[in-house]
């Protein structure tokens, strides 16, 4: 999905209005709706207000990825992750990669059962 398709429909999954989501923004509607349509694209600063007003990363609204990240105790800690040494995030990542290989084989294993 580009830009103006996720705008749209992340804007809708909040329940929100285009004069809602302006408001928030400090732009018009009719502004909203052209970015929407794919009629106009914003700055970088008025794509991040964006994302911050919908409550998401700036790189899932342009679509550079496909992970919502909704948990914001989750993006916290992968803040903290980023600002450890490499050789003890990599010690932490074998861990929590065990972790959920663990958990992944449990639900499937309940699907199974």
């Amino acid at each position: 999905m580009n830009f103006a398709d996720n705008l749209k429909k992340i804007r809708a999954e909040k329940g929100l209005k285009r004069e809602d989501l302006a408001q928030k923004v400090d732009t018009s509607a009719a502004i909203i709706g052209r970015y929407e349509r794919g009629e106009r694209t914003p700055s970088i600063e008025i794509a991040k207000n964006l994302a911050t007003a919908l409550g998401i990363s700036l790189d899932y609204l342009v679509g550079d990825t496909s992970v919502l990240v909704k948990d914001t105790k989750m993006l916290y800690r992968l803040e903290i992750l980023q600002k450890i040494e490499q050789g003890e995030r990599e010690r932490i990542l074998y861990v929590f990669d065990t972790l959920l290989r663990a958990a992944q084989n449990s639900s499937t294993q309940q699907k199974l059962a």
